[in-house]
């Protein structure tokens, strides 16, 4: 059974050993092995962040985050980010997050979710995201360098808050 709930300060450094495995990867985000922990603690852990966590038995699984695309006049748009342990992986831990986040952001006041960087080759991301309405607005031509495969595409995308699900 998977609880999410709201991460605390004690959760980071778990948070943090995630998402240096994923980016040590090279596969699905633009942080490298020179992005630190600090810089990590700041985009999941600081001002203005909202970040839950999914535990198996305790154990911290997976997070995802929310905060505002852009301030001001664009902030009525979340931002989110997605990650989930390696061993944890395909057991439906990231589409239990994406429903968490989708009620978390209307709770929130967002009015939609933009995801401004979605590597095409996390197919398993991309298709998650097109099954909860998500719509590629464009992409971005060999925007991301892949630890394996080079330049690839990345995708924007975007799904609206208004209605139901």
């Amino acid at each position: 059974m998977i609880e999410i709930r709201p991460a605390t300060e004690q959760d980071f450094p778990t948070i943090w050993a995630i998402f240096q495995e994923i980016i040590n990867a090279g596969e699905t985000y633009v942080n490298d092995a020179t992005f630190t922990e600090q810089q990590a603690h700041g985009m999941w852990i600081g001002p203005g962040v909202q970040t839950f966590v999914a535990c198996s038995e305790e154990r911290v699984v997976g997070a995802y985050k929310l905060l505002p695309n852009m301030p001001g006049r664009g902030s009525h748009v979340a931002n989110g980010s997605y990650i989930v342990d390696a061993e944890y992986r395909g057991r439906g831990i990231g589409r239990l997050m994406l429903e968490h986040s989708l009620i978390e952001a209307r709770r929130a006041g967002y009015q939609a979710i933009q995801f401004n960087f979605v590597v095409s080759t996390n197919h398993g991301a991309v298709k998650l995201y097109q099954q909860y309405g998500f719509q590629i607005l464009a992409t971005l031509p060999k925007a991301f360098r892949h630890s394996a495969l080079g330049y690839v595409d990345a995708y924007l995308m975007h799904r609206s808050l208004a209605g139901t699900d």
